[in-house]
């Protein structure tokens, strides 16, 4: 890891963790040596953080140097909080990780009477469902959707039959009945949802279909529009298949 990657890793640490954060959980958060952690710490208060504490105390970020300051009033906070806390519970645990240190990046640069109402917010969000096991890893999924790579799956239907897909990844859709993957079916040459919860198995490729993913997204946008009023529901890969299917 370069001396850069490092000092952003610390500096995200003290974000995301409840201060004051020991130097021994620091060192393991960035998989240093107490020597380098010390040193480390050392070379971002000479960049510009407000670090307060030493050795034996722990550490809390007061000032982050590399975030400009933020104006929200308390409507806003309470959206975004609300909205992270959302992210948070629904998402896989790439994207949970991804939502508290959003979360702690805003709080960093707001003033001390904000940053206790991002604490302490008055709006959260609950779910009684159990979380949805994620299989697979989604960013495998999410990296596909970014690089505009196609992807091998492995999947199967509500009767447990097999199906081996190429498919062009368009979108990962969270649905109150679970997670699905908008796709390109190669196969069937139509747009299809994948049950995330269905999926066995998956495998990048090197096939690009960019840059096709914002005009496959305002296709299936386009169709799903003129669709509105025969569609009782979402169409998922194992029901409701268009005549090409069956033949």
């Amino acid at each position: 890891m370069s001396r850069s990657d490092r000092l952003l890793r610390l500096l995200n640490a003290l974000r995301v963790l409840p201060g004051p954060v020991t130097a021994e959980r620091l060192a393991g958060e960035t998989e240093v040596s107490l020597r380098t952690l010390y040193r480390d710490i050392a070379s971002l208060r000479a960049s510009g953080a407000l670090i307060d504490g030493a050795p034996g105390l722990g550490y809390t970020l007061t000032e982050d140097p590399a975030l400009p300051p933020q104006s929200f009033d308390r409507i806003e906070l309470e959206a975004l909080v609300l909205g992270l806390g959302d992210v948070r519970q629904r998402g896989d645990p790439q994207m949970a990780r991804a939502a508290d240190s959003a979360l702690a990046k805003i709080a960093a640069t707001l003033p001390q009477r904000l940053q206790r109402q991002v604490l302490h917010a008055t709006h959260m969000v609950h779910r009684h469902q159990a979380q949805v096991q994620q299989v697979p890893d989604l960013s495998v999924i999410r990296a596909a959707c970014w690089d505009e790579r196609a992807l091998d799956i492995s999947n199967r239907d509500a009767q447990g039959a097999p199906s081996e897909r190429r498919i062009h990844p368009i979108a990962i859709v969270y649905l109150d009945t679970g997670i699905g993957v908008l796709a390109f079916c190669c196969l069937r040459q139509d747009f299809r949802k994948f049950r995330v919860a269905r999926i066995v198995s998956v495998q990048p490729t090197r096939e690009s279909f960019r840059p096709n993913r914002a005009r496959l997204l305002r296709q299936y946008l386009a169709d799903l529009s003129g669709e509105d009023s025969r569609r009782s529901g979402p169409r998922w890969v194992e029901r409701n298949r268009d005549a090409r299917s069956r033949s």
